[in-house]
């Protein structure tokens, strides 16, 4: 007995230490993620001289970001949330409104400005506000129920910006939104300059690079914070609830609070990427949040890894690469390609054969679903899983081969 009891106490310790070698190992991700992401497209920048990387890098960013949100509400809580592209709408909307001059063509008949970095918050509130509206009905529903809950209001709130059109601008959108402002300082001749001007460190009207620091400072606080949240308690009762909800109101968590706080810390996130998406692009349509989106960022959850930050942020990057620069940049590979081995005539139109790059522009579509079927059959779990995730997957997979063997027996 004497020796059994030090055993215990070093198997727990060896326990806590491996946990804690995981917990340091997936910080030294998120940071090597990070640092990547911000250096690679800088560097592009300072070598050509060009925006496009920066521009799709800063794209990329608020995708990333999307899916982070979307992350807590399934791969933590396992909760479907289709409609997640409803309070990225709220997100975007709310900053627009409050800052631009739509407003004065409104009833209200005034323009509101107020800052960037004031309304990214009000932004961030408004979406968890709506996420927590949305939640309160569905407490009671599960699985494709929830589902299809959501997706109804991903429908609707798109239309309610088109059908208010007196405020939201309808079909014409909302635009000249306010671009966000650093403080500035004045520069005189004590500088050692001959003329007073305002320096800033950006200038988020001329530099590309402003808004890509700008989405990688947001994507880093993001991650921070959906990391505490997963270690933290409430974190610990997402997990329970996505196993056994049954089994963990049974032990004394509250499902209600519990559920309703994953509705809203993850439509909050997506309030937070709206903000800034709206401030990027200077204009907000209806268009920019239909069904498709809230597809789009399942996706990047599922195929990165639910349930791991990391791998959900390589998820992200990934669709984004496949959806916004390979498939609309395959007919042009594959053309260039057939005139190097030889085979330029494939791409001459000639009677029913429209061309070879014509023919993969059309083909798009399918290329892009059969590279998910095929990822999703080699990679069930996810690029980059997490691995409580990995093993409940395992453990799935193991009880549906003895009910196929108890019912081939009986």
């Amino acid at each position: 007995m004497s020796n059994a009891a030090p055993a215990r106490r070093r198997s727990l310790r060896e326990r806590i230490g491996f946990r804690e070698r995981i917990r340091d190992r997936d910080t030294a991700v998120y940071g090597i993620l990070i640092l990547l992401a911000l250096m690679f497209p800088l560097v592009s920048y300072n070598i050509t001289e060009g925006t496009a990387w920066i521009s799709h890098a800063t794209r990329a960013g608020y995708w990333v970001l999307l899916a982070i949100g979307l992350n807590v509400v399934v791969g933590f809580a396992g909760l479907l949330d289709l409609g997640y592209a409803a309070f990225f709408a709220i997100g975007a909307y709310t900053y627009a409104l409050l800052a631009s001059p739509q407003l004065a063509s409104s009833p209200a008949n005034h323009a509101v400005h107020i800052s960037f970095w004031i309304l990214i918050f009000v932004s961030l509130m408004m979406a968890a506000l709506f996420g927590a509206i949305l939640g309160f009905p569905t407490l009671r529903l599960r699985g494709d129920y929830l589902a299809i809950v959501t997706l109804g209001f991903g429908e609707i709130v798109p239309q309610l910006f088109y059908n208010f059109d007196q405020w939201t601008g309808g079909i014409n959108a909302v635009g000249l939104i306010d671009q966000p402002l650093l403080p500035a300082w004045v520069q005189g001749p004590w500088s050692g300059d001959p003329e007073f001007k305002i320096v800033s460190p950006f200038n988020f009207n001329t530099d590309p690079v402003a808004y890509y620091v700008l989405v990688c400072f947001l994507v880093a606080i993001a991650v921070v914070l959906v990391t505490n949240l997963y270690n933290s308690r409430l974190g610990r009762a997402w997990m329970a609830i996505r196993e056994d909800e049954v089994a963990a109101a049974a032990m004394g968590i509250n499902t209600v609070t519990t559920k309703l706080l994953a509705f809203g810390i993850g439509a909050s996130f997506s309030g937070f990427a709206g903000a800034y998406y709206a401030a990027d692009v200077a204009l907000v349509s209806p268009d920019n949040f239909l069904f498709i989106v809230s597809i789009t960022v399942l996706v990047m959850v599922v195929l990165g890894g639910m349930g791991n930050v990391s791998g959900v942020i390589i998820g992200a990057l990934v669709m984004y690469y496949l959806i916004f620069i390979l498939i609309p940049g395959l007919p042009e590979i594959v053309t260039g390609f057939a005139s190097n081995v030889g085979l330029g005539s494939l791409n001459q139109s000639t009677g029913d054969w429209p061309g070879l790059g014509e023919e993969t522009q059309r083909l798009n579509f399918i290329i892009y679903g059969g590279i998910l079927v095929a990822v999703m059959l080699l990679r069930p779990q996810g690029l980059l899983p997490s691995r409580v995730r990995e093993q409940e997957l395992k453990h799935a997979a193991v009880q549906e081969e003895e009910a196929a063997i108890e019912m081939s027996h009986a």
